[in-house]
Order: structure tokens, then C-alpha cells, then sequence
């Protein structure tokens, strides 16, 4: 895999990310296979390639590719507005967060501790949703502008959904980390667009 290949397969899943909060607060659904793949990112330390951070294939990350072409095209027909506002939050969101050891710390920590908690219970159970979506809001949910979500009050009002809803955001901002460590940058969103179509075009299609 070349080196943009490896940024898009970390952009995608910050759109992935996206995506699937936006479908929780419209609709209350995710797949515990979506699930899985986010809260396992949060937990992979020491990957020997980007893949491995989302257990080794790409395939729960196709509506974030999807999602991420809509926003490249800058076609207003498949262009997907909340998963494109929270992405870009999430991109934000990181920068700020890189500037923060001390927020950066808890984060590690609590990771440890969660990670402890999949043994015990498994990797989609309700206690380790919660725990994930609690460090978001002990940490990230403190900026000053932090992302709002936008969907049906009944889904997200549920303490559940919120939960998943925090625990996805946490894994967004994980792939956004992952991304800008890849040598991402918002430059090559707005100047080097069709270059990542290039790339994206044959990981959507694979």
C-alpha cells in the first residue's frame, strides 16, 4: 500500500466515524460489526499497518469512503452534510487535543482500563460502550466548541445511543490522530482533491 492509500484508509474511517454518529442520532441503528470495528481501534497500540487498526481489512469502513468521496466530488447530490461537519469537527477537534499531554495521559490510561474491560466482558458490551463514551465526555466534551449532533430526539435521548454516540466520536478523533501521523493535512482536502480520488476510487471498488 502506498502512502496516500494508508492516510485515505484513516480518513475514511474519521468519515466512518461521522457517518455512523449520524445515522445513531436520525435513526438509532449501527451493526455491531461498525461498532466493533470503531471501539477496536481505540485498543491497537502497535499496528503493523493501518488496516490492523481497524482488524485488518477495510470493509466496515465503505460508508466513510463513501461519505469521503461525496465531500472530494464537491457534488451536491452525494454530498452528505452532517457526516461532512462532524468529520471536519473531528479533524479540528484533534488538532486541539494533540496540543493537550495532560488530556493525552487520561486518554492512555483509561484506554488501559478499557481494554481490561474487553477481556472481562467482550468488545461491544454495554459497559465497555459506556466506559468509552465517559472518557469522551471527561475529555474531548470539555473544549470550549465541542460537536454538536444533530438527529431525533428520541434516538438521541436514549442513554444508550449517547453513549455509542461518544465511544464512535472517541474512535474518530483516534483516526483523525492516525491520519495526521500518516502525514495528512487539511491542504491535500482542499488543493490535492483529485489525487485522493485517484487512490479512493480503487479502495471503494475492492
Amino acid at each position: 500500500m502506498n502512502p496516500i492509500q494508508e492516510q485515505l484508509i484513516a480518513l475514511g474511517a474519521v468519515f466512518e466515524a461521522a457517518f455512523l454518529v449520524d445515522k445513531i442520532a436520525k435513526s438509532g441503528q449501527v451493526s455491531e460489526a461498525e461498532l466493533g470495528c470503531m471501539l477496536g481501534s481505540l485498543l491497537v497500540r502497535d499496528p503493523d499497518n493501518t488496516l490492523d487498526v481497524f482488524g485488518g481489512d477495510d470493509l466496515n469502513l465503505r460508508d466513510g469512503y463513501r461519505a469521503l468521496v461525496g465531500a472530494l466530488e464537491r457534488n451536491p447530490a452525494a454530498l452528505q452534510r452532517e457526516p461532512l461537519r462532524y468529520a471536519l469537527a473531528l479533524l479540528g477537534l484533534e488538532r486541539k487535543l494533540a496540543k493537550r499531554d495532560d488530556l493525552l495521559q487520561v486518554i492512555g490510561s483509561r484506554l488501559d482500563q478499557i481494554q481490561q474491560q474487553v477481556q472481562h466482558f467482550g468488545l461491544v458490551h454495554d459497559n465497555v460502550i459506556a466506559a468509552s463514551g465517559s472518557l469522551y465526555q471527561d475529555t474531548l466534551s470539555t473544549f470550549p466548541r465541542r460537536i454538536q449532533v444533530q438527529g431525533d430526539m428520541r434516538h438521541l435521548q436514549q442513554a444508550s445511543n449517547a453513549s455509542k454516540i461518544r465511544a464512535i466520536l472517541l474512535a474518530g478523533i483516534r483516526a483523525a490522530r492516525l491520519w495526521r501521523q500518516l502525514g495528512g493535512s487539511r491542504w491535500q482536502l482542499v488543493f490535492g482533491r483529485r489525487k485522493l480520488l485517484n487512490e479512493l476510487y480503487p479502495l471503494l471498488r475492492a
